[in-house]
């Protein structure tokens, strides 16, 4: 056996030469190159055999191969020993590989970001590759609306420490001092959105406590700031700061009370304004029941046995009479006109029957035209057509009794008939009968 074949191996260290180890046949050497992901497994040493236990037989020595041919040792030491610049090469790759991931490693680690996003008061810290505002929010998944506060504004570039807070709007139905407004808050609490509203509320009303959570559906809220009303009732006047609904809630914070009709200056139900003035109206009234005659209607016939101008009253027409019940009040001891509430007809009333002449009325009467009729009618009657002496007997112009006026083609009454009509009647009379019919007048018509 030649020398070659019959040296061991030994480690660097204890006296063998790195031309001293074995070679492995050519196609059973291993490779050198692992990519990075593989690094570990480059590392892996061979595990340490166990070490025999007392009372247990040592293990069974395996047979050494038998040595090799010098010309296969020659070529196995041949390829161990060839030149660096291959070594280089294979090398080469795997260093590539480090070098890329380890630049990659740069550059993912500079893009990301430490922020803090507060979303409706509840902050947390998070990393993010977002260039802006929005691109954070979308990639949270925080959608935001027009009525939502955001800050910074949405597209405002993001560096790492920004802090981005998201504060949801939420619909407030508002009724202040009496108006509705639907307006939106982005405060959680009712306190909140009082504040940020700017309303007053010292010293008003609130429909829910200041402490009040507003949800994201939202709140219906009313408030009532306090005012200065001005109350005068019974001659004084009293001035107070209320939060009333009504203008009947400030008389009773004021002290004053309404009776029976008492009203005031305003709806009682109304809302009392800042600055405004209220008056007390004291109300007394009663009711009145009035008789009142209803006026009776004429109808006129025509009648062609008249003269023209002659009326004739068939029947005299009757008033009626209705019941009247009217309201009357004193408002602050000042009397109203009446107001009138209800009528009753009681008596239907009845038409009057008029006749009148269509007969043309002749010109003369021969033999006493010439006559001084003038002077008896001032005499008889102080020249008034309607006379009618004391005792109802004689009436016109000339005083004639009904049943001597009727003899003469006279209807009705004479002092109903027309003047020229009772003159007519009077001549007729002379020619019958002188001036006998006017024994104290008479003479008068011969002047």
């Amino acid at each position: 056996m030649s020398k070659s074949q019959d040296e061991t191996y030994r480690p660097h260290g204890h006296g063998a030469s790195v031309h001293d180890a074995e070679t492995l046949p050519y196609g059973l050497h291993r490779d050198t190159y692992r990519p990075a992901y593989e690094a570990e497994a480059y590392f892996v040493t061979e595990p340490e055999r166990p070490r025999p236990t007392r009372g247990t037989p040592p293990p069974p020595v395996e047979a050494e191969p038998e040595p090799e041919s010098g010309r296969a040792a020659r070529r196995r030491r041949a390829r161990y020993t060839e030149r660096p610049d291959s070594a280089v090469r294979r090398l080469l790759p795997q260093a590539l590989v480090v070098a890329f991931l380890a630049g990659g490693t740069t550059a993912f680690v500079a893009n990301d970001k430490a922020v803090e996003l507060s979303v409706d008061g509840r902050p947390r810290t998070l990393h993010t590759f977002a260039d802006d505002v929005s691109e954070l929010l979308a990639e949270e998944g925080v959608p935001v609306g027009a009525h939502d506060m955001v800050a910074p504004a949405p597209g405002t570039p993001l560096a790492a420490g920004d802090e981005v807070a998201v504060r949801y709007g939420r619909p407030v139905r508002l009724t202040l001092d009496g108006r509705q407004h639907e307006v939106w808050t982005t405060a959680k609490t009712v306190d909140g959105a009082l504040r940020e509203l700017g309303v007053r509320a010292e010293g008003a009303y609130l429909s829910a406590s200041r402490s009040k959570t507003i949800g994201r559906t939202g709140l219906a809220l009313d408030v009532r700031t306090e005012r200065t009303v001005t109350i005068m009732a019974d001659g004084r006047s009293r001035t107070i700061r209320t939060n009333a609904a009504t203008v009947r809630e400030a008389l009773h914070e004021a002290g004053v009370t309404l009776h029976g009709q008492d009203t005031t200056s305003v709806p009682p139900g109304g809302f009392p304004r800042d600055g405004q003035t209220v008056t007390v109206l004291r109300v007394r009234g009663f009711r009145e029941v009035r008789e009142e005659q209803i006026p009776f209607g004429v109808q006129r016939t025509a009648d062609p046995s008249l003269f023209q101008g002659a009326e004739v009253v068939e029947r005299p027409g009757q008033p009626g009479l209705r019941r009247v019940t009217y309201f009357l009040r004193t408002v602050n001891g000042v009397r109203e006109k009446p107001h009138r509430e209800e009528s009753e007809v009681v008596l239907q009333p009845r038409k009057q029957v008029v006749r009148f002449g269509t007969k043309p009325r002749p010109l003369s009467v021969h033999g006493a035209d010439h006559l001084d009729w003038k002077s008896l009618a001032a005499c008889e009657s102080g020249g008034r057509p309607n006379a009618v002496d004391a005792s109802g007997t004689y009436g016109g112009l000339y005083q004639f009794d009904a049943r001597t006026w009727q003899s003469l083609g006279g209807s009705g009454r004479p002092q109903d008939a027309p003047a020229e009509e009772q003159t007519y009647r009077a001549k007729k009379l002379y020619l019958q009968r002188g001036s006998t019919p006017w024994p104290h007048c008479g003479p008068r018509l011969h002047g």
